[in-house]
């Protein structure tokens, strides 16, 4: 069953900058949709596929890769779902702070993600891209 505290825990791992213990809770044929119009926007039907086309990708960009801070964390038990709201601390290659806001929709089967729904700034995503690879 999902709950606040073992999601905020789960969460805090992005913001501690070990993404790796975090996606550890990741399944590894998760779906995870990034919504928009932009380089990493798009369907991701494994771990491994979202991890090279997103984390990994932004890794290359960021000076200190993803770090993504709590600002929200909403949770409907009923549904083993949590909306968990963040922000970037990241700053890019260029040392520009990439000021990102994120809302994932997070689907859990037991302690595992199997499920999420990602939104970010589009624009900014793009613009981050194309100025630092």
């Amino acid at each position: 069953m999902v709950n606040y505290k073992k999601v905020k825990e789960l969460f805090l791992h992005l913001e501690k900058n070990n993404s790796s213990e975090f996606f550890k809770n990741v399944a590894d044929d998760v779906e995870w949709k990034v919504m928009g119009q932009h380089p990493l926007g798009g369907a991701y039907n494994s771990k491994e596929a979202f991890l090279e086309n997103t984390f990994r990708r932004l890794n290359k960009i960021l000076k200190d890769g993803v770090i993504l801070k709590i600002k929200d964390i909403f949770i409907d038990e009923s549904k083993n779902v949590a909306i968990v709201e963040m922000e970037s601390l990241s700053m890019t290659k260029n040392d520009k702070p990439f000021d990102n806001i994120y809302c994932w929709v997070v689907h859990f089967t037991g302690e595992k993600i199997t499920k999420v729904h990602a939104y970010v700034d589009s624009a900014l995503v793009k613009q981050i891209i194309a100025e630092n690879e």
